[in-house]
C-alpha cells in the first residue's frame, strides 16, 4: 500500500506527523487530506472529531486509535463446527473475483484442505473457463454446467458435491453483476435461496469482492448487494495500484463490514487476511 501510504502523506499538514497538537486549521487539513484518500466525507469528520477529543495522545496515534475502533470486529473463525463451509462469492466483473477465489482456494489447498467450486456465473463462457483455470492451478475440484445454465441450479449441484464428498470448503462463484441490473440481482437473491435449501444455514459466509480503486463506485456496490445477497464479510482487491486506500476504512465503518482479505498484487502470497493494526500503521505515515 505504498501509493496510498505516499499519498495521504503529502496530503497531511506540513511537519504534522511529529508534533504533540495541532491547530484547528491543521485538523481541518488532516479532514481534507482524508476525504481525498477515499475515506469519505462522513468517515473523514468522524475520524477527526474523535481523535480531537483524545486530547492525552498526539494527533497520529489518536487517529490510529480511533481508525480502529471504526474498523468492524470480526471473528477469528469463520468455520461452522460442521463440515462443508459454504462460502458464496460476489461482485461485479473487474474487481478480482475469480482472481480471489483461485487464491482462496490454493490458500486452504495448502492447509491440506478439499476445495469444490461451483461455476455459477453461466452469463459469460469466457468466466467459466477462467475459472477452470485457476481451479486446476489450485488443486480444488469444479462443478460446471454449460454456458446459459441456470446459476441456482449450478449452486444446488454444487452443495451436493460438498455434502456428499466430505469436502471442507465449497465456493460458489457468480456472475459480475452490475448492481444496477434488476433482473441479474434477483437471480442472486434465488442462488443464495436455492444454496439454503439444499444445506440449511448455508451459505455461511457471502463474501464481496470490490476494487479498492474505485473509491465510491465500491460504496454503492456493497450498499446494493448487502441488500440483496446479505454481505458478511468485504475481500478489498487492487490496493497496491491506487493510493485512496482509505477506502477500506469508509467501507468498515460505513456498512459495519468486517474485511477478509485484501488483494495488493497478483501472486498467490498478494491476498493476506486484513490486519486492522497493521492496515492503520501503513496508512498514516509515522514521520
Amino acid at each position: 500500500m505504498a501509493r496510498s501510504r505516499e499519498g495521504l502523506r503529502n496530503l497531511l499538514p506540513q511537519r504534522a506527523a511529529a508534533a504533540e497538537a495541532w491547530s484547528e486549521a491543521q485538523w481541518e487539513e488532516a479532514e481534507e487530506a482524508f476525504i481525498m484518500a477515499d475515506c469519505g466525507t462522513e468517515t473523514a469528520l468522524r475520524l477527526v472529531s474523535e481523535a480531537k477529543k483524545r486530547r492525552h495522545q498526539p494527533p497520529l496515534p489518536a487517529l490510529k486509535s480511533v481508525m480502529l475502533e471504526m474498523l468492524a470486529r470480526k471473528e477469528a473463525d469463520y468455520f461452522p463446527p460442521d463440515k462443508p463451509f459454504v462460502l458464496l462469492m460476489i461482485g461485479v466483473n473487474g474487481t478480482g473475483k475469480t482472481t480471489t477465489i483461485g487464491k482462496l482456494a490454493s490458500m486452504w489447498r495448502g492447509e491440506g484442505k478439499r476445495v469444490v467450486i461451483g461455476a455459477a456465473d453461466t452469463f459469460r463462457a469466457a468466466a467459466i473457463e477462467q475459472l477452470s483455470v485457476w481451479v486446476e492451478r489450485s488443486g480444488a475440484e469444479l462443478v460446471r454446467q454449460g454456458h446459459g445454465a441456470d446459476p441456482a441450479a449450478v449452486a444446488f449441484d454444487t452443495i451436493g458435491r460438498g455434502v456428499a464428498g466430505g469436502f471442507d470448503v465449497v465456493m460458489i462463484d457468480t456472475a459480475g453483476r452490475v448492481q444496477t441490473d434488476k433482473g441479474l440481482m434477483e437471480e442472486l437473491a434465488k442462488v443464495r435461496r436455492v444454496i439454503n435449501k439444499a444445506l440449511p444455514g448455508a451459505p455461511h459466509e457471502v463474501w464481496q469482492v470490490v476494487d479498492g480503486g474505485t473509491g465510491q463506485n465500491a460504496v454503492a456496490q456493497v450498499e446494493k448487494f448487502r441488500a440483496v445477497a446479505g454481505t458478511t464479510g468485504l475481500v478489498v482487491t487492487k490496493l497496491d495500484g491506487t493510493a485512496k486506500g482509505g477506502v477500506v476504512l469508509q467501507l468498515s465503518d460505513r456498512f459495519r463490514l468486517p474485511v477478509r482479505y485484501i488483494g495488493v498484487g497478483e501472486t498467490l502470497e498478494d491476498l493476506m487476511p486484513f490486519d486492522g493494526a497493521a492496515f492503520a500503521d501503513t496508512l498514516l505515515p509515522d514521520g
